[in-house]
């Protein structure tokens, strides 16, 4: 396998760990000027310059932290149809795998617990003894909106650009499990991927979440190995990754090594205590919830954002422009996008399409025209099919600051 992306990574993964080993006189050397300040800098804490090579084959991402690497996408660079590999967000929980060519063609994903024939396979088995789907499926960190959350959330403040809709290929989950043979006792799986703890002790896991089995089968939910006909990038889970669209996106296991099925509610690490979970009844914002008060994120609710025209965009008075973008709705379909330039007094529908397959972003368009000289922002509101409609602000303070879905708006001036 030629021009793996693990490959193209490989240099600035050993600069980092070169950082990590030797420190900042390293870091100094590679870069061919000195660091003043070297001495203050905090143990554990990676330099901005790695932290943004470590962003190889992406354009214009803001880093939000780097260990674990998070960066989220300007909406603007979220116009396209369907994302393009360069502009889809990155979400760690701990430290990508370095791989070589040769573990990549000795990878081996395995199928074990309740099931009745334990499997191993390899990814030339996954590509040739199983139907291959390619389908658009949208990814949605679950605190994608942390940022506007009041009183503050702790973890990565996302605004609205944790999120993507791209092209992936792969196997359904449900045909290799029923290759397995589910027993009648498999209720939840359990997911297992080659990335590191912060801590590098081989025996923490950074991340294992899972699903109910009735999302595992349900056939949008698959295990990939391409994305929009390429190779997955290394960040986004080369080789292999688990896609469990609609719901949060730590559901759907990057470097992808294990399955297992459980006779019980997976308790791998992100899934107890406070992790993807809201409260089960509203509480007062900045309230303290106990874990037994919490319930696992399941659907991501109904959202939209607008990626064009860009925030502060200059327009003529009186002319007419177009603002578009996509709308979802985690299980469900939007049903209806609404537009407004008058702070919602007044709203304006939009041309919505229809999913190209269920989960699948929908794209939205309007024309729109400001009456005259001024400030104005457009305001947009998707509705699912539900009934259910995003909100202008927060709909509903949580510890961990998830579920954010108040509507996306964006300035724009009058001349």
């Amino acid at each position: 396998m030629s021009d793996l992306p693990g490959a193209s990574n490989a240099s600035t993964l050993s600069r980092r760990a070169l950082f990590q080993g030797a420190g900042t006189a390293a870091f100094a050397a590679a870069l061919g000027l000195p660091v003043p300040f070297a001495r203050f800098l905090p143990e554990g804490i990676i330099p901005l310059a790695l932290a943004q090579d470590g962003l190889d084959g992406k354009e214009g991402l803001t880093i939000l932290g780097d260990r674990p690497l998070n960066a989220e996408t300007p909406v603007h660079l979220l116009d396209e149809n369907i994302t393009s590999a360069a502009h889809m967000f990155v979400r760690n929980n701990g430290l990508p795998p370095s791989l070589t060519d040769e573990a990549v063609a000795n990878w081996t994903l395995s199928i074990d617990g309740e099931v009745e024939r334990p499997l191993s396979l390899s990814l030339d088995d996954l590509r040739n003894d199983f139907q291959q789907v390619t389908l658009q499926l949208q990814i949605e960190c679950g605190g994608n909106g942390r940022k506007f959350m009041t009183p503050a959330a702790r973890g990565n403040q996302w605004t609205f650009g944790a999120v993507s809709c791209a092209e992936w290929t792969g196997v359904r989950l449900g045909d290799v499990l029923n290759r397995a043979g589910l027993k009648r006792s498999a209720v939840y799986t359990g997911h297992y991927g080659a990335d590191l703890h912060l801590s590098g002790d081989p025996e923490k896991r950074a991340i294992s979440r899972g699903v109910p089995v009735e999302k595992a089968m349900e056939p949008h939910t698959i295990i990939a190995h391409a994305l929009n006909g390429a190779d997955i990038p290394l960040l986004n889970g080369h080789p292999l990754r688990l896609i469990a669209p609609g719901w949060p996106g730590s559901c759907s296991q990057k470097w992808l090594t294990r399955i297992t099925l459980r006779d019980r509610e997976h308790d791998g690490e992100k899934m107890t205590g406070q992790s993807y979970r809201v409260p089960k009844n509203p509480v007062a914002p900045g309230t303290e919830v106990a874990d037994a008060d919490m319930k696992i994120i399941e659907s991501m609710p109904v959202k939209s954002i607008i990626t064009a025209p860009q925030t502060g965009v200059r327009v003529t008075a009186g002319d007419i422009f177009e603002a578009r973008g996509h709308a979802w709705a985690g299980d469900n379909e939007v049903a209806a996008m609404d537009v407004s330039i008058d702070f919602g007094a007044t709203w304006t529908r939009a041309t919505l399409t229809r999913p190209v397959n269920r989960y699948a972003w929908q794209h939205w368009r309007a024309e729109l025209s400001l009456p005259q000289h001024g400030y104005y922002e457009i305001w947009a509101r998707a509705s699912d099919d539900e009934g259910r409609m995003q909100p202008a602000t927060q709909p509903g303070w949580n510890p961990r600051g998830y579920l954010n879905n108040l509507m996306h708006r964006i300035a724009v001036f009058a001349l």
